[in-house]
């Protein structure tokens, strides 16, 4: 099995669409008007099959006792997903070298790498193999590590090649992932199988006294598209990035969980490549939200319904004894307007059920945030991990953010102008590190006002997390009405690592550079789109 990807298998995969995707007179007044500095030319610079381009670090001397040792071999196999014809798969597979064994857990019955679990203030070490038949890398989405251990794609490692990774656990408790990040390649090998969980906790959560063990439970939700055997179909739908047909959680079709009538702890992470969920409740019970990217919330927050877009995490607290025994209730995905064209035949903004959930009699007494408010839902003075608010006085550019412009020029995906560049930075991409800054992501939608072609993107940065400072809606009436069928959903009151842009959307965020300096990424996370160049480098000089 082998899967190549270069430029000009992406252009053949773009289709008709990308010719129309041109930068029209009203696009250029709104780039011109909040960029300062001209954008470089756009080129590629990148070819995966070129064994000069990426820089593998040196091997490194490791000294000291890690607190968690394992082994990461990414690698190919043929697991059960349908009846039938076995699917060919790449994957995960760890094993604990040191630490408790409840620190390395496949997730049951799941093709998905395993859930690693740890500590804030805890060594990890990581012994990564690669075994695939293409050239990978490995990104710890979510966490603040150093540039050598972050996963760019400059330090791929080629195919029987390997890598340690060994970095302190410096975030808040919250729920993490892994992914592969191989420019051009990331997409596709996601797609295959290639995620995992990275579960950190720490005293604050501990303070918390929310659901465990068998009540926490981690849902991974991915769309995937297969053919008559079987086998996973990876198609570019033009410049709309993928979407599947076919909903899996945790690796599995037709989801469905017995829960008791007690509390249960939901995180959710958006694992999908393009697809953006509207989660909510079958039956329009509002949703307890605990936690967001970077950790829980100071306080629970209500939604009718929470967006996420690719990257992004929730966690949901939700008490099943509000439901009667035997009631089927179903996590849905509901109704939207305004990522995409309605392509596929399940579109972006469709309704689908992602998950039920088949309610029986309470089996456990475990019910410590009932005894204090009732229930989820009168939950919002239950105090859980308070956290400093960023000020934007604080910042060195305060009253003046940095303009990130998102949009398409020709069949190219650009931010302000650029794409990919493997070592590039552009002088409005270096910052100083002990400093703050406001960044502002503004998504110019391809054709401007009144344009059919409508796309969402998701905004990651590697490296430290950031604060949703503002949102400014999009001035069209059609964006505007679209956009208003998502925004309740958003998710602005924590520390975030990916951020949702809709069509016409401005989104502000702050951000603090600490701890490491060095080059890291920030990019869409539709992963089409970030394999396509929209990516860039971003530099924190000490």
């Amino acid at each position: 099995m082998r899967f190549e990807m270069n430029r000009r298998r992406f252009l053949q995969l773009l289709g008709a669409s990308a010719a129309g995707f041109l930068v029209t007179p009203w696009a250029q007044r709104q780039i011109a008007a909040a960029t300062t500095t001209p954008p470089s030319p756009i080129r590629f610079t990148f070819d995966p099959t070129d064994p000069e381009v990426c820089i593998v670090p040196p091997p490194r001397k490791l000294t000291g006792d890690p607190d968690l040792e394992l082994t990461l071999n990414a690698i190919t196999d043929q697991v059960s997903i349908l009846p039938g014809q076995v699917t060919q798969v790449f994957r995960y597979t760890g094993q604990l070298i040191q630490g408790n064994p409840h620190q390395v857990q496949a997730i049951p019955g799941s093709f998905l790498g395993p859930i690693i679990r740890a500590r804030t203030g805890e060594r990890v070490r990581i012994h990564f193999s690669n075994q695939l038949p293409q050239q990978t890398i490995t990104h710890w989405h979510g966490l603040h590590v150093p540039e050598t251990d972050d996963g760019h794609p400059r330090f791929g490692i080629n195919p029987g090649g390997s890598y340690s990774y060994d970095f302190e656990i410096i975030n808040r408790a919250g729920m993490y992932w892994f992914h592969p990040h191989p420019h051009m390649l990331t997409g596709e090998q996601v797609y295959r199988g290639m995620a995992g969980l990275f579960i950190v906790s720490d005293a604050e959560e501990d303070a918390a006294n929310l659901p465990a063990g068998p009540f926490d439970l981690p849902l991974v939700i991915q769309d995937r598209t297969f053919d008559a055997n079987n086998q996973m179909v990876y198609t570019m739908m033009g410049l709309l990035g993928f979407l599947g047909n076919t909903i899996l959680v945790n690796g599995q079709p037709n989801a469905s969980k017995v829960v008791f009538q007690q509390p249960y702890r939901l995180r959710l992470l958006n694992g999908s490549n393009s697809r953006i969920y509207k989660f909510g409740w079958s039956d329009g019970t509002p949703l307890t939200v605990i936690a967001t990217d970077g950790g829980l919330l100071a306080a629970p927050v209500q939604r009718d319904y929470v967006t996420l877009s690719p990257a992004e995490r929730a966690e949901i607290l939700v008490d099943f004894n509000q439901w009667p025994e035997g009631t089927e209730i179903l996590l849905k995905s509901l109704p939207f307007t305004g990522a995409t064209p309605p392509v596929g035949s399940l579109p972006n903004g469709a309704e689908f059920t992602v998950m039920s959930f088949h309610v029986a009699a309470a089996q456990n007494t475990y019910l410590p945030l009932m005894t204090r408010s009732g229930s989820p839902a009168q939950a919002s003075g239950i105090p859980l991990s308070p956290f400093q608010r960023l000020e934007p006085t604080q910042a060195r550019n305060s009253g003046s953010p940095r303009p990130y412009v998102l949009y398409a020029n020709g069949a190219n995906w650009t931010i302000n102008g650029r794409q990919f560049e493997m070592n590039g930075v552009a002088s409005d991409e270096i910052f100083q590190l002990g400093t703050q800054e406001l960044l502002e992501f503004i998504n110019i939608p391809p054709g401007g006002p009144g344009s059919t072609i409508e796309i969402a993107h998701p905004m990651h940065l590697h490296g430290p997390h950031f604060q949703v400072i503002s949102r400014t809606p999009p001035t069209d009436p059609t964006q505007y009405t679209n956009w208003l069928t998502v925004k309740d959903g958003y998710l602005d009151e924590g520390w975030k690592d990916t951020v949702l842009l809709m069509p016409g959307e401005r989104v502000q965020i702050q951000i603090a550079f600490d701890h490491y300096p060095g080059l890291f990424l920030y990019h869409c996370h539709n992963l089409e789109h970030e394999d396509m160049g929209m990516m860039r480098n971003y530099r924190v000089d000490a």
